[in-house]
Order: structure tokens, then C-alpha cells, then sequence
């Protein structure tokens, strides 16, 4: 198990290193400069060389980007152009707003997804099954940002039944009341977003149960007497699972990237609206910090995901 951990983890690193070179160049040509935007017209020339030459703007890119790498890994991301402050700062105080939503996004979604997939499953070719899949159908074509602007439109606007931005109604709040306003703020864009989410967890379970009810294990259990419903809970839903177990890893990252577009949306100050506003206002820094952290996570999801591979199915495991 432990030599499997290693192992992975070594291979992280050359994958890290070649998505920094991507991050650094891509960023590279990006139009204007991190001081676009912040200059006035009163700023002259010699104003503009200085920050350049503080910034290491002028420095060969190789020097750069070398810079760039050594502070990342003493934990210095730099500073935020826009909000002149350290960049790890800037993204430590979204960090827990946007884990809290993707946690319970994540929740809200398996909740949803796991009773969906077994039923559909169990009872494949039925009416129920057909209802399911139809609404598996339905939330697959629809776009995000549709769903979200909908229910933002019918449930904060015009019902008032979920605040429409932010993560507290007011400051001052504490202890269980400031916890609860939390969840309360929470509850609409993470339950849309775990709504479109659902899809491949309803569909890969469904798909595995259908199988699993024609493989020999499971008739020669039936033939020998054992109940339906021990069949069920003891052989057909366990083996089931497996390919959950798979993705849960990448289901944690991906909600965590995914949520740029739901924290636009709903005005949710977490890592997904920095990031756009980190875009739209040339904050080299602060983007290029955000699309090394997404691809670190992402690159964490993958091992979490073979672990629990490793966990749950030993003949995957490599000695």
C-alpha cells in the first residue's frame, strides 16, 4: 500500500513541474501587464519602469519563471497586483468559503445520486427507471449557468426563499446563529450545482447494478436460496460501488475547480470568483497561484482516487 502511495506521489512531482512551465507560458501571453489598468494618465514612463523593474518584468523569462518556481515552493506566491497584498493571503481567506460549498455540494449530491442510481438499478426497464434516466437526460443537457440564473431567479427573487449573494446576512453574528446564516447562504447554490452533478454517479451506479444482477456470483447465490434483498445489499451494491469509490477522489477537485461559475453567479466570495476576478483585472499573480493550486488538487484527486482503489479492491493494488 505504502510503496503504491510512494509511488504516485513520485510521479506527481515531473507532473507538477511540466503544468507550472504550461501556467508560466500561457500566462506569458496574456494580453497587457499586470500594472494594465492600474496606471492613470498622470503616471509617467519612469513611473511605469520602476514597477516593472520591481515586479522582475524585465528579467529574461527563464529567469522569471525561475524566481517564480523557488518562491512557490518556500510558500511565497507573490503579491496580489490589485489588492497589494501577499497572494497567499488573498486566496487563504476565500479557501474556506469555497471548501464549505464544495463540502456540502458533495453531500447534497451523493444523497441525491446514490438512492437514484440503486433504484434505477434495481428496478431497470421499469417506470421509475425511465423517470430517473429521463431526469439524468435533462439535467446532462442542461448548462450550468442556466439552471443557476433559473433557480437564482425563482428562489431568491421571486419566492425570497434563499438569500441572492454573499455568506452572511450581517457581520456581528457568532457562534451557532453565524454558523447557521452560513449553511443558510449555502443551501441554494450547492444544491444547484450538486442537481447537475449527479449524472455520471446515477449513471455509472445504474449501469454496474444492471450488470452485476447476470454475473454467475450472483446467480449462484440466488440458486442456492439466498434472499433478494441479501443478494442485493451483500453482492450486487457492494460490487457496484467500486467505480464510485473511483471518481470520488476527482469528485472532491472537481467541485472545488467547478466552482467558478456558481460563486460568479451567485455572488459567493470564495477561490472561484477570485479567480475571474483575478482575470478580468490582470492580476498575473493571483491567477496564475489559483491555476497551479486547481491543478495541484486535481493532481490529488487522482492519487486519493487510486488509494481508495487500492482500499476497496486489492487486485488493483501493486506490490
Amino acid at each position: 500500500m505504502w510503496k503504491t502511495i510512494l509511488r504516485r506521489f513520485l510521479v506527481m512531482i515531473p507532473q507538477l513541474f511540466i503544468l507550472s512551465i504550461m501556467i508560466f507560458v500561457l500566462a506569458q501571453f496574456m494580453p497587457g501587464d499586470p500594472f494594465t489598468g492600474l496606471i492613470t494618465p498622470d503616471t509617467d514612463a519612469a513611473t511605469i519602469e520602476r514597477l516593472r523593474e520591481e515586479a522582475g518584468l524585465n528579467d529574461p523569462v527563464h529567469i522569471q519563471y525561475i524566481n517564480w518556481i523557488k518562491n512557490a515552493a518556500k510558500g511565497d506566491l507573490g503579491r496580489s497586483y490589485t489588492q497589494q497584498l501577499p497572494v497567499t493571503k488573498v486566496i487563504g481567506s476565500r479557501v474556506a468559503n469555497t471548501f464549505s460549498l464544495s463540502l456540502l455540494s458533495l453531500v447534497l449530491m451523493y444523497a441525491i445520486a446514490l438512492p437514484l442510481g440503486i433504484i434505477a438499478g434495481r428496478y431497470n426497464g421499469s417506470r421509475i427507471d425511465k423517470v430517473i434516466t429521463s431526469y439524468n437526460f435533462i439535467a446532462l443537457a442542461i448548462p450550468g449557468f442556466v439552471l443557476y440564473l433559473v433557480m437564482l431567479l425563482i428562489f431568491g427573487y421571486r419566492l425570497g426563499w434563499f438569500p441572492t449573494s454573499g455568506t452572511v446576512s450581517t457581520s456581528g453574528l457568532t457562534g451557532i446563529t453565524y454558523m447557521l446564516d452560513r449553511l443558510y447562504h449555502m443551501i441554494l447554490p450547492a444544491l444547484c450545482y450538486a442537481v447537475l452533478t449527479t449524472t455520471s454517479t446515477i449513471q455509472y451506479l445504474r449501469n454496474e447494478i444492471v450488470d452485476a444482477k447476470s454475473q454467475d456470483y450472483v446467480r449462484t447465490a440466488r440458486s442456492k436460496g439466498v434472499p433478494i434483498k441479501t443478494v442485493y445489499n451483500k453482492h450486487i451494491f457492494r460490487n457496484s460501488l467500486l467505480p464510485i469509490a473511483a471518481f470520488f477522489g476527482f469528485q472532491i477537485t472537481g467541485l472545488l475547480a467547478g466552482s467558478v461559475m456558481i460563486e460568479t453567479v451567485f455572488a459567493y466570495p470564495g477561490m472561484g470568483s477570485l479567480f475571474i476576478d483575478s482575470v478580468t483585472q490582470r492580476d498575473y499573480s493571483v491567477m496564475t497561484a489559483l491555476v497551479l493550486l486547481y491543478g495541484l488538487l486535481t493532481l490529488i484527486g487522482s492519487l486519493v482516487s487510486d488509494i481508495i482503489m487500492s482500499i476497496v479492491d486489492p487486485r488493483i493494488r501493486i506490490e
